[in-house]
């Protein structure tokens, strides 16, 4: 006798499992906990077996009668339902290994460890909100082009130039380690070269004039917050670090004998270990600074612990708290303010001052310079930088020769 969707409602539980039956083997396992489980009895090279469906309600009877059909169809072809079903879950398995987010997130845990921190968390960020919830569970040999440039579209509409050609080049990327690991043919990214209008490079603001950055300074100096935080601003200028090497900056890496602040590659954008010369303004901030976070692993603890560093807003926190807006100057403008002026007005080499910007500038031979390039030439710029802003400062007159390259 059949069975119907009212018997299967009204089957209640026993003290021991029991059975319905719908026949050619199909039947409904009720069990004492109230599960109703569908089940198929059958036979395949001499051996009984059985094949789960699935259980009741969220699998009805005509689903169930339905996937019994399939499972015959299968013996008829002389392919047992069991092991069909296991390749079928071994191949949902490897699709999903090798999807487009599986590969991406395998791609980023390879290579990131190498990144700085900021720009790990910024590429992985990019990732998740812009290509994985539209790309991800596709198969990553399957994508085409057309469908990556989907993704990208939704990023541009939003008036995310920038990061649309950032989102375009990981695909890439991603694609290139998929082809090298034997999970993708080709690079489908690569026909979207020319698919994106050019991003408008966006600058940091930055006060480049010497009386805006005379006032600045004045400013500065009369900053009411923590002390940590008025060290960070003095400090900022005259070393015109990134605000990341600033903030995270520990006490073992600056040697206040020979004037020196030596930043581990790990900590920096290029990955190569950066030296900054010292000069007499910046060590007496230093020295002071010592007293108050001498005793800890970073010079700019946060508020609350000595084991982490300031909030990486801090400065810029502080900048608006002194009536600068974010349109106006930022703490990544420092950076800006004095490759202007060192080069602009006070004359000094571009070698020098990309080599202390930390750029990745390399000689004629295209060879990278490494970290004492020109160390002369910079303790003096670096010197003769914090002797202007000292007299910018003090309203002094600050009409300097021009100085000729070397």
């Amino acid at each position: 006798m059949s069975l119907t969707e009212t018997a299967i409602r009204n089957a209640k539980p026993r003290e021991k499992a029991y059975k319905l039956g719908d026949g050619r083997g199909l039947y409904l396992l009720v069990e004492p906990n109230g599960s109703k489980l569908w089940r198929l009895k059958y036979r395949f090279a001499e051996k009984d077996r059985k094949l789960s469906f699935g259980k009741y309600p969220e699998v009805t009877l005509a689903v169930a009668r339905e996937r019994q059909l399939e499972a015959r169809r299968l013996i008829d072809r002389e392919v047992d339902p069991l092991e069909h079903k296991k390749q079928e879950k071994r191949a949902t398995r490897l699709t999903s290994a090798n999807s487009f987010e599986a590969v991406g997130r395998e791609w980023y845990l390879k290579f990131s460890a190498t990144w700085a921190p900021s720009h790990s968390s910024k590429v992985l960020l990019r990732l998740e909100n812009n290509l994985f919830p539209w790309l991800g569970p596709r198969p990553i040999r399957g994508l085409e082009a057309v469908e990556i440039l989907e993704a990208l579209r939704r990023i541009e509409a939003r008036g995310a130039l920038e990061t649309a050609h950032r989102c375009l080049a990981y695909c890439g990327q991603i694609f290139r380690y998929a082809i090298a690991t034997g999970r993708a043919q080709r690079d489908p990214a690569s026909d979207l070269r020319d698919s994106l209008p050019p991003a408008r490079g966006k600058h940091l603001a930055s006060i480049t004039n010497p009386p805006g950055i005379a006032e600045l300074l004045r400013a500065i100096d009369g900053y009411h917050g923590s002390e940590r935080t008025r060290c960070a601003l003095r400090l900022a200028p005259l070393t015109f670090v990134r605000p990341g090497e600033l903030r995270q900056a520990e006490w073992s890496e600056v040697d206040l004998q020979t004037a020196e602040w030596r930043i581990p590659g790990d900590r920096m954008k290029i990955q190569q270990p950066h030296l900054i010369p010292l000069s007499r303004q910046a060590l007496e901030i230093l020295r002071d600074l010592h007293a108050l976070t001498g005793g800890g692993r970073y010079l700019f603890h946060c508020e609350r612990t000595k084991a982490r560093p300031m909030s990486e807003n801090t400065v810029n926190a502080a900048l608006r708290r002194l009536g600068y807006t974010g349109d106006e100057m930022t703490g990544h403008g420092f950076r800006a303010m004095a490759r202007t002026v060192l080069d602009e007005i006070l004359g000094y080499r571009v070698e020098w001052i990309e080599h202390q910007l930390a750029h990745a500038v390399k000689d004629p031979n295209g060879r990278a310079y490494n970290r004492t390039a020109f160390l002369a030439g910079r303790k003096e710029m670096m010197q003769g930088w914090a002797d202007y802003l000292d007299r910018l400062r003090s309203r002094s007159p600050v009409a300097i020769a021009s100085r000729e390259a070397v």
